[in-house]
């Protein structure tokens, strides 16, 4: 097993000292997640064990990922920074043949992971990472002492190869061969890897990939293999269902994780996060809200959100303020009462008051890749699909978007365009990071040395 392999990498850390204080951290993210998904949310898939850790914690109505697609939102919930100051604006491919599968979150970048390991934290990570594809920008390198995982953007279930067709499962930054369903696989080294720190702090890391194409249950046979031709969606037709049973696995698999965090006595010591990385696709549910997957519509980015800590975070409790995945960031640190260096800011803010104590927020200015802006309960989207070239909307009234109040509320809209063009000449400057003249180039090569992978087609 993953966990068991690689402990031995922890003795480097051996004379760390535990603060009595200092809780421990699972934070666990599923991929493509709708708004609309969860029972708990009155959505249309049962999922017991996670209606049970809302029931047990906090759940937030008002909770967005800070991307719309899976590497921007992973890049800004690392770093507690808009993802476009990384230079991760947009999705890492698979494809060698473009330049952007030669980028990644470089080793500049500030994680919580490696700020709470400099403190004392045993840290891992289980699952997708989708921030670089090279040994390079492992996990291992962002302060992470375990990984076990996949670093593209979607595996098989079953073979563990990716949509380009190639064989994508990792121990830290080498390829291994580990049988067995990927969700099963995440849960699996999770409880391990709890049972192994259970006497000194950690934080857990678990990106999920249900409900994420290929649409596998943990029944069905393995579709990808190593160059082959294959449908990347999967060959199931009753996708629905496929969706259904990919989730209702993930939510077994957190109610393992909770069950070791209770079994262990640790819950009173430990706070455990769930989200999404953004909304679901059309074959998901964003509830009543607009627009999916990709877009800055509610539907692209406003993802269920559970708290639970226990005697920490009163049960049942109820958050209607605006929070964002930038937030996770600063309220680990705050927890663990750790400081980031005094010149580096951070985009987030810390939750433990809204959590542990019921305070409000306040009004918040949020942003959607240049492209849309919350002030307070007001939206302001640019160039929406399928709507007008400015939209404004006040979502206390209007949460699915329809009434677009740009022209009645044109005051308040050209300060929302001022302060979006602002926000942009702020985080324009992170895009440099990225080796783009070496990732041309590289692109360049690969697409002329190597053959156009078929897909099957259904």
């Amino acid at each position: 097993m993953c966990t068991a392999f690689l402990m031995s990498s922890l003795c480097s850390h051996a004379g760390r000292l535990q603060a009595a204080a200092h809780p421990n951290f699972v934070v666990i993210m599923a991929d493509d997640l709708g708004y609309g998904d969860l029972s708990s949310y009155g959505g249309w898939i049962e999922t017991p064990r996670l209606d049970k850790l809302a029931a047990e914690g906090m759940k937030f109505t008002d909770f967005h990922s800070s991307g719309n697609v899976c590497s921007p939102t992973r890049a800004g919930l690392m770093t507690g920074r808009y993802q476009q100051r990384a230079g991760i604006p947009g999705v890492v491919f698979a494809d060698p043949t473009r330049a952007v599968h030669y980028h990644g979150l470089q080793t500049s970048e500030l994680t919580f992971a490696e700020l709470l390991r400099e403190s004392g934290y045993s840290t891992a990570m289980f699952g997708k990472w989708h921030l670089g594809y090279y040994p390079k920008y492992n996990p291992i390198h962002h302060g992470f002492d375990l990984f076990c995982g996949y670093v593209s953007g979607n595996v098989d279930f079953i073979s563990h190869v990716d949509q380009a067709g190639t064989y994508d499962w990792w121990h830290q930054d080498k390829h291994a061969v580990e049988e067995g369903y990927t969700t099963h696989l995440i849960t699996r080294h999770a409880v391990e890897f709890i049972e192994a720190n259970k006497s000194k702090p950690f934080c857990l890391y678990l990106p999920h990939e249900a409900p994420h194409y290929p649409y596998q249950g943990p029944n069905d046979p393995k579709l990808r293999s190593v160059g082959g031709a294959f449908d990347t969606q999967g060959e199931r037709t009753d996708i629905k269902d496929a969706y259904r049973e990919m989730v209702q696995e993930m939510d077994k698999g957190v109610g393992e994780v909770v069950d070791a965090v209770q079994r262990l006595g640790l819950a009173e010591n430990t706070l455990i996060l769930f989200f999404s990385d953004n909304g679901a696709n059309k074959n998901g549910d964003n509830g009543p809200l607009r627009g999916a997957k990709g877009s800055n519509w509610e539907g692209g980015h406003r993802v269920p959100c559970i708290a639970r800590w226990t005697n920490k975070i009163a049960p049942g409790a109820v958050c209607d303020d605006l929070a964002i995945s930038l937030d996770v960031m600063p309220t680990l640190l705050a927890a663990a009462e750790v400081t980031t260096p005094d010149a580096h800011k951070l985009d987030g803010v810390n939750l433990l008051p809204v959590m542990a104590d019921g305070q409000k927020l306040g009004d918040r200015k949020l942003v959607w890749n240049g492209k849309a802006i919350r002030n307070g309960s007001w939206k302001l989207i640019v160039d929406g699909k399928g709507g007008e070239k400015v939209g404004l909307y006040d979502l206390d009234r209007d949460l699915g978007e329809k009434s677009n109040l740009a022209s009645t509320e044109l005051k308040r809209a050209v300060a929302m365009l001022a302060a979006l063009e602002n926000w942009k000449a702020d985080v324009e400057s992170g895009d440099s990071v990225q080796p783009n003249e070496s990732a041309e180039r590289q692109a360049a090569q690969a697409s002329a040395s190597a053959p156009k992978r078929k897909q099957k087609k259904k």
